[in-house]
């Protein structure tokens, strides 16, 4: 599996005020998003900022029946997800279900950058949700 990993994509933290954690990232760290938009099929709205080869994405739920909505009520705000960079993603997720991993997507997705995404549960990734992502 090693091989099929690149390299960290993003990370991606939940908050409850998209706006509120903007500020606070543009005040504290000195940040500007490359974009903000809403992804309409996840329920999310999202701000990206490029750190080199890597981002943080900040997102909030837009609907309460979204899983992030469920995530910030269950866990708070914080990190979410770990995604990591794959030249193709049916193979990594492929390789990733061979080796014990359960996938919560079993066919790769649209992503908010346009790039194609797929989750591994985080039961069988030692706690963490894992995001494989291939640009197109």
């Amino acid at each position: 599996m090693d091989k099929l990993i690149k390299g960290l994509h993003h990370v991606g933290v939940a908050v409850s005020s998209l706006d509120d954690a903007l500020k606070s990232y543009r005040s504290a760290l000195g940040l500007e998003p490359t974009f903000v938009k809403e992804v309409k099929d996840q329920k999310i709205r999202v701000a990206s900022f490029r750190l080199g080869e890597s981002s943080i994405e900040l997102f909030e739920p837009t609907d309460p029946t979204s899983t992030v909505a469920a995530f910030l009520a269950k866990r708070g705000e914080g990190m979410h997800h770990v995604a990591l960079a794959v030249d193709d993603i049916r193979e990594a997720l492929e390789a990733a279900q061979k080796a014990g991993a359960v996938a919560i997507d079993k066919e790769p997705r649209i992503g908010a950058e346009g790039q194609l995404i797929a989750f591994l549960h985080p039961k069988s990734t030692r706690g963490t949700l894992v995001e494989l992502c291939q640009e197109r």
